[in-house]
């Protein structure tokens, strides 16, 4: 559903750009930069303002970047904390500190996924393939 059209002077390199991409994903120009602006302005979301931003900003890195980001940032020390504090937690209630770890490695875990799947998410748009589940080895 279109709510509104605006007429918008596009530079000569960007819109060539754009043009190759809307042909690479078989899309019109201004399906292709509809799809550009939602990623830069995604739907407000329960998300930290912080994160949003993050995950916005993502839309403006190059694909090397994007590449970079869609590795896990969540460390195996990490998860192996993260599973040892849940594993206490079936055991007994967990004390103070031992929440606000949990809830800080929970949070670090989601940041480290919505990353991933910003970026992997970027780079369909653009045109590249993504691995399936089983050649991510994570």
């Amino acid at each position: 559903m279109t709510a509104g059209m605006i007429s918008l002077p596009v530079p000569e390199p960007l819109y060539r750009r754009l043009e190759r991409v809307a042909q690479v994903t078989q899309r019109s120009v201004a399906d292709t930069l509809a799809s550009a602006i939602a990623v830069a302005v995604p739907p407000s979301t329960d998300l930290s303002p912080a994160l949003a931003d993050e995950l916005a900003g993502m839309a403006w890195l190059n694909d090397k970047m994007l590449r970079a980001a869609i590795h896990p940032t969540f460390t195996r020390a990490q998860r192996k904390r993260l599973n040892e504090l849940n594993d206490i937690q079936d055991e007994r209630p967990l004390t103070g500190s031992e929440q606000t770890e949990q809830a800080h490695l929970l949070a670090e875990y989601e940041r480290s996924m919505l990353r991933r799947a910003q970026a992997f998410m970027i780079l369909a748009q653009r045109g590249y393939s993504t691995p399936s589940y089983d050649e991510l080895g994570a």
